[in-house]
């Protein structure tokens, strides 16, 4: 019993110092000498940070009150450049106030002339019509008959050829990511080898336009058209490489190897259909948004890109996914959205073929549509095209004066043609539309008539023009 006795007695005693020793905070314990703590203080929100109202307006629109330039000055320097001897005889242009539509100065804005690479105005416009900002151009891998799989173009040429890129235009979908769904599916079919065949029959007619020169072709400019392709055809890195002279079929060899890749044994060559494939899905990538690949092709001036996203635009309507039906649709496009097209003519849809006529009148009515608050769904072809010394084609332009990241332009360029199409904001801070072609610019190349065409700009963007 002592022995008892004093073992509870070390209990007590032990049990005593370490309440004394939870009192002070120094074991872990409820019991605490310390101040009472006050209670947290509510989680900080930034004033930026709440739900914005419905419809809240990011920009303010233009302001009326900024004063509109002098016409009179405005034409006596657009006189000024259709004499400059770096343009050649055959100029037209127009200068228009963005706001009110008034036209401020014109030399010939009713005659057609070569539009070079601003015809991709048309094309980015009924693009963003027809098919919307937001849809994608989708690469479909059906079951064929027998142990086929066929590969369907759905008018992406910027597959990448391993794992898309959910941050990139070109190179978003990728084959390695189809060939895995489809690898998936035949597994669970119980299938380990396949053939693949592929399904072009989406777009057709010639894959070059007959008014394309071979020296372009053969330069790189432009790839053959067709409704898939890897990284736009190109054959190695860079701005302007050889293409593959059969896009569909490199794609379909490289989707053939990532198969293999996936561990499907794959059998035979690649081969095509006749109509068009109907089985049931094993896989699906999709492309940027139009909105996007709108915004890139004005952006970098990729023709190949326009030509596809054209031929789309055709099927949308019913129409051939041709030369002649892509061409034939973003002109009744345009003219549907109210543009005046009388007298255009389009041999292609990206500018680079011969034969091709717009008048600067119709360029003008598009751009007044690119701005109207009324066709917000036309918003990515303002935004898509080159900045000034800035973006695109004309980072390389517009690097000094007042123009430098106050013009957005679309601009054209080939053999004795150079024009630009697009938006100045003046030194008062008016918007001003403007389309300045030259087609029969001569042998000097593309520097001089540059020169003219952005030395003009320039003297819109540092001119308040009040007379």
């Amino acid at each position: 019993m002592r022995t008892v006795g004093a073992a509870a007695l070390v209990v007590l005693l032990a049990g005593g110092a370490y309440v004394t020793a939870d009192a002070y905070d120094v074991v872990p314990g409820a019991v605490t000498l310390a101040p009472e703590v006050a209670p947290a203080a509510p989680f900080p929100t930034a004033p930026a940070a709440g739900a914005p109202a419905a419809g809240a307006q990011v920009l303010a629109g233009l302001d009326p009150t900024v004063p509109l330039p002098d016409a009179a000055t405005v034409q006596g320097m657009l006189d000024a450049l259709v004499s400059d001897p770096r343009l050649g005889p055959s100029v037209g242009a127009v200068v228009a106030d963005a706001l009110t539509g008034e036209v401020l100065a014109e030399h010939g804005q009713s005659g057609a002339r070569t539009p070079a690479s601003t015809a991709k105005l048309v094309t980015g416009v009924a693009a963003l019509t027809e098919l919307g900002p937001d849809r994608t151009f989708d690469t479909v891998v059906r079951q064929g008959p027998g142990d086929t799989v066929v590969l369907s173009g759905g008018g992406d040429m910027m597959l990448a050829a391993g794992q898309g890129d959910p941050d990139a235009v070109n190179g978003r979908a990728g084959l390695a990511d189809l060939a895995e769904q489809v690898a998936a599916k035949l597994r669970l079919a119980g299938r380990d080898s396949a053939t693949v065949v592929l399904d072009t029959t989406l777009f057709s007619g010639p894959a070059l336009a007959p008014g394309w020169d071979e020296a372009d072709v053969a330069m790189g400019y432009v790839a053959p058209v067709a409704p898939l392709a890897v990284d736009i055809a190109k054959m190695s890195e860079g701005e302007y490489p050889p293409r593959h002279p059969d896009p569909a079929l490199h794609a379909g060899r490289v989707f053939a190897q990532r198969l293999a890749d996936a561990g499907i044994t794959v059998t035979g060559e690649v081969s095509w259909v006749d109509a068009p494939a109907t089985g049931d899905v094993l896989g699906t990538v999709s492309s940027a948004p139009v909105a996007e690949v709108a915004q890139y092709f004005l952006d970098t001036s990729d023709n190949t890109i326009t030509e596809v996203v054209a031929r789309m635009v055709a099927v949308e309507l019913g129409l051939p996914g041709s030369f002649e039906g892509a061409t034939k649709a973003v002109l009744r496009t345009a003219s549907a959205l109210g543009v005046d097209t009388s007298g255009a003519v389009l041999a292609d849809a990206s500018g680079l073929a011969e034969g091709s006529a717009l008048p600067p009148r119709m360029l003008l009515g598009l751009l007044q549509l690119v701005i109207d608050p009324a066709h917000p769904e036309l918003r990515e072809v303002g935004t898509g095209m080159p900045v000034g010394g800035l973006t695109g084609t004309l980072a390389d332009r517009f690097t000094g004066g007042a123009g430098t990241g106050l013009v957005r332009a679309k601009t054209g360029s080939l053999k004795d043609v150079t024009s630009l199409a697009g938006t100045v904001l003046d030194a008062d801070g008016r918007l001003l539309l403007f389309v300045l072609m030259a087609d029969r610019t001569g042998a000097v190349g593309q520097a001089q008539p540059r020169a003219a065409l952005d030395g003009f700009v320039g003297g819109l963007a540092g001119c308040g023009c009040r007379g």
